[in-house]
């Protein structure tokens, strides 16, 4: 588990559809146990499960583990709590909670693209 000032540290989200449950645990510094107990715990986080139960996560759907995963352990909120948090005002919690790994990626991807104009 990182420590709350390694959050930061998180690498930026790949341009793909579907991640696997793996590739999310390492996007966000997150076991795929705690994947699967968060989807039981909050339910805006549903992946697409697919032959063999298998779960594919979508981009937001990393978005939203980093917010859950701020909340818990940056936070110190509560499964409960963050639950509450969470459906209280999702709209007030996404502006609050850009991570600046994702803020470098976007800079450096309008980088790329100024550059090729």
């Amino acid at each position: 588990m990182l420590e709350p000032k390694n959050n930061d540290e998180l690498p930026p989200i790949p341009p793909k559809r579907y991640f696997t449950i793996g590739e999310v645990g390492e996007l966000c510094a997150v076991k795929p146990h705690v994947l699967r107990y968060w989807e039981a715990e909050f339910p805006q986080l549903k992946p697409v499960k697919r032959r063999g139960n298998r779960r594919y996560y979508q981009r937001q759907d990393v978005v939203l583990i980093r917010q859950i995963k701020s909340l818990l352990y940056e936070q110190g909120y509560t499964i409960g709590g963050a639950r509450q948090k969470m459906t209280e005002d999702p709209e007030e919690l996404s502006k609050s909670s850009v991570n600046s790994s994702e803020i470098k990626s976007l800079v450096r991807d309008l980088e790329e693209v100024i550059a090729r104009l």
